[in-house]
């Protein structure tokens, strides 16, 4: 799943310190310092301060409409975030990933060994580190706990936090990723989520496993379904 989003955020970045308003290292990363100084920005300009760079925003800074598209969109930047750790894996045998862990720390949640399920701390990190006002859930390592995270998303866009059921749909188990896509025809998710295969990676996951999508309280819903072509057979099953 390829990626122009760090090219984009460069672009923002770079645009918003010509103005004067400081995103800290222009490394194409969505990071709170970009985020305070978009929020800065619409302060000036008599805009919605939400720190997302919106159709009116992006008008705004740059004094055209963007041209960017959807799936790479600033205006979701948890997913953004999600896609550029794309390939980041957990250590085998002893020891643990650093940023595993250090992801944990920067976000105030207890977490010791990347042999505890990660993909809850996974979203949880995308999302605390792009949106500071968005309440993440009590106990986000706990995957079915993102069922009340934000609001309920009616339809799976780039960027809902998707919920599953593991095992069976009464157990406690559960996974959490974001929405990256789903097959024409069965529907078949693609589903972006950390400790999938011990990886930050792309799963397919089937559609009557979705127990509901979320979206951030904080940040208006956009966007619409992304439809590809039917992939292999095999789908995940067992996320953990």
């Amino acid at each position: 799943m390829s990626s122009k989003s760090k090219e984009t955020i460069q672009l923002i970045q770079h645009e918003l310190a010509r103005k004067g308003f400081d995103p800290g290292v222009i490394d194409g990363i969505w990071g709170r310092r970009t985020e305070g100084a978009v929020r800065a920005f619409q302060a000036s300009n008599g805009l919605v301060i939400d720190g997302i760079v919106g159709p009116v925003t992006w008008q705004k800074l740059f004094g055209s409409p963007s041209a960017v598209e959807p799936i790479n969109s600033p205006a979701i930047p948890w997913f953004q975030e999600a896609r550029r750790l794309i390939g980041l894996k957990e250590r085998v045998g002893p020891g643990n990933e650093p940023k595993i862990i250090d992801w944990a720390k920067d976000a105030g949640i207890a977490y010791s060994s990347d042999d505890i399920p990660w993909c809850g701390l996974f979203v949880a990190h995308c999302v605390s580190s792009t949106l500071a006002e968005e309440s993440l859930p009590s106990n986000p390592l706990g995957a079915r706990q993102w069922l009340k995270f934000g609001a309920p998303c009616p339809k799976p866009v780039p960027g809902s936090i998707l919920v599953f059921w593991r095992d069976k749909r009464t157990s406690f188990k559960g996974h959490v990723g974001f929405y990256a896509g789903q097959e024409k025809g069965t529907g078949v998710l693609h589903v972006l989520g950390g400790n999938q295969s011990n990886s930050v990676s792309i799963a397919r996951i089937a559609p009557n496993r979705l127990l509901e999508a979320r979206w951030p309280a904080t940040v208006p819903i956009s966007g619409d379904k992304v439809e590809i072509a039917s992939g292999q057979t095999m789908f995940s099953t067992n996320e953990a």
